[in-house]
């Protein structure tokens, strides 16, 4: 069992839907990035989505892209990310942390390398979003060998066929992709949102999350309200690009969480 684990089983018992936030390590700066991610739960952020911030990424939209960018231009690496998680895990060591991104800063580090100082560090959970299943040998069994959840994106274009595959090592929770697109492209759509999650559903006992497009608490709660939470990201980012503090980035957060809680 992982935090990750542990927090939908309390969910489920307590009745509610999860609410996923996604933030990008070291957006504006390290320090505003620390800030920004220890009050994440106290704004009813049920787990906490850390961005590795790199040069090339493929399914991030402008939004997130300029994350990265002011990210890595402040001075950004891996080690700081895991830094943020060390630092968060000194006042907290219930809420999971997953690690978002792509491959090549892991494969920089060394696999072995990365997994061990990930788990000391109080990573729960990976999502690499350029390593299919034909590349589970590469980080996926690795990860799940060292305790770490390895979550998978299925999209609307993932069909029956596929689905079993990409569901196959598959640990944590599903990340149900919206939209047909990059972040931040257009609204999520209960309507359509909801049929694909139970399609997930009847081949998997994992939980589903749904993200992208989600940017208000009203959409948070009906997306919530036909998968097993929502995960907000590009719209947290805006709110951070803006130079908001971290105390109006947080009750924005608190009014996601909110709705999706009500859902």
């Amino acid at each position: 069992m992982t935090r990750i684990d542990d927090t939908f089983a309390r969910l489920r018992a307590e009745g509610r839907k999860a609410f996923v936030a996604y933030v990008m390590a070291g957006d504006p700066d390290y320090e505003t990035s620390l800030g920004i991610v220890k009050a994440l739960p106290g704004a009813g952020v049920d787990i906490i989505e850390l961005g590795m911030p790199f040069t090339d990424p493929m399914a991030d939209g402008p939004t997130i892209q300029l994350a990265g960018q002011r990210a890595l231009e402040g001075g950004q690496t891996l080690e700081k990310t895991l830094q943020i998680a060390r630092e968060l895990r000194k006042e907290n060591d219930t809420t999971p942390i997953v690690m978002m991104g792509y491959y090549n800063p892991i494969y920089s580090r060394g696999v072995e390398r990365f997994l061990a100082e990930a788990r000391a560090a109080g990573i729960d959970g990976l999502i690499v979003v350029d390593l299919p299943p034909e590349e589970d040998e590469e980080l996926c069994l690795p990860a799940q060998a060292a305790g770490l959840n390895f979550i998978r994106l299925a999209t609307p274009t993932t069909d029956d066929r596929r689905l079993p595959k990409v569901l196959q090592n598959t640990s944590g929770f599903v990340y149900y992709v919206s939209i047909t697109g990059i972040t931040g492209a257009a609204e999520a759509q209960a309507a359509n949102v909801g049929p694909e999650v139970a399609r997930i559903k009847a081949q998997t006992d994992l939980p589903v999350i749904v993200g992208f497009g989600i940017r208000t608490p009203e959409t948070a709660e009906a997306i919530a309200g036909v998968a097993d939470g929502c995960v907000v990201g590009s719209a947290i980012v805006a709110e951070i690009a803006a130079g908001k503090p971290v105390s109006e980035i947080a009750a924005y957060v608190k009014a996601l969480a909110d709705g999706a809680h009500r859902a």
